[in-house]
């Protein structure tokens, strides 16, 4: 176990939760690092990151809301500070796991935001407990072609973010690190579970306001999968952010903001 709980420090404000300490539960026999802060009293917004990354990629969308809402940010297992499952989870573990923490903190009814891999878990979670809403961002359902590793992707859309440049250093040391080239035998095990996970009938199961927001650019996991969800999904809508990537989301970060404040 490492030692110390990674963080950053952005526009000088530190990572905290509403007592201002570090935050870690054992959570189905995994070491759990999450944030929680914001308003006590509000709605709770829980945000999943995506594959290889952690906190920092989902605190930037979730800062603007929390003095009207409270927050909740999990490293996901085998991510951050967050320990590696022992055993090749399948989502339907992440699902549990998520759900597991959420019941420890007493909270019902989530609304979930995910990114990517976080979105997936999201979709999943959503057709086995109740939620509130449903924010996806470029969240693959099914199986999409991979035509080059995780690291490289995030490496490369990093670069036409103009809000990350400044943190490419530390994307290069904590985000995409685990991708299947470089991953741990565990984590290629969780991540073909993951990729050939089909969706397609269950995310049918969903009732909860859903809205899709995607980058008519993404190559990671196409546009056409967000209106297929859409389809699926019977109070779905889908944004779409012209000449943006995966990272849509980042990369118009004052449209994802107003979006979402409509949305909520």
């Amino acid at each position: 176990m490492k030692k110390n709980l990674f963080f950053v420090v952005i526009k000088q404000k530190k990572w905290y939760n509403n007592n201002g300490e570090k935050m870690i539960k054992k959570v189905n026999g995994i070491s759990l690092h999450y944030i929680d802060y914001g308003n006590p009293d509000g709605e709770t917004l829980v945000f999943l990151h995506g594959w290889g990354q952690n906190i920092e990629m989902m605190k930037m969308i979730a800062d603007p809301f929390e003095k009207e809402y409270h927050i909740i940010i999990p490293d996901l297992p085998g991510f951050g500070e967050s320990s590696e499952p022992e055993t090749d989870w399948t989502l339907f573990e992440y699902v549990d796991c998520i759900h597991t923490l959420l019941e420890s903190l007493k909270i019902e009814e989530p609304i979930l935001l995910g990114h990517s891999f976080g979105g997936k878990i999201s979709l999943l979670y959503a057709t086995e407990y109740p939620v509130k809403k449903l924010v996806l961002f470029g969240s693959p359902y099914k199986k999409e072609v991979e035509k080059t590793t995780m690291k490289l992707k995030v490496l490369k859309s990093l670069k036409k973010v103009p809000v990350l440049k400044q943190f490419e250093e530390i994307a290069k040391k904590h985000i995409g690190s685990t991708d299947y080239k470089n991953a741990t035998p565990m984590m290629r095990k969780i991540m073909v579970n993951h990729v050939n996970l089909d969706l397609s009938e269950k995310i049918k199961k969903i009732e909860a306001p859903t809205l899709l927001v995607w980058g008519d650019l993404d190559q990671e996991v196409s546009l056409e999968q967000a209106y297929e969800i859409e389809q699926k999904i019977k109070d779905a809508g889908v944004v779409v952010f012209e000449g943006c990537t995966h990272y849509a989301y980042l990369e118009n970060l004052k449209g994802t903001i107003r979006v979402l404040r409509n949305f909520l």
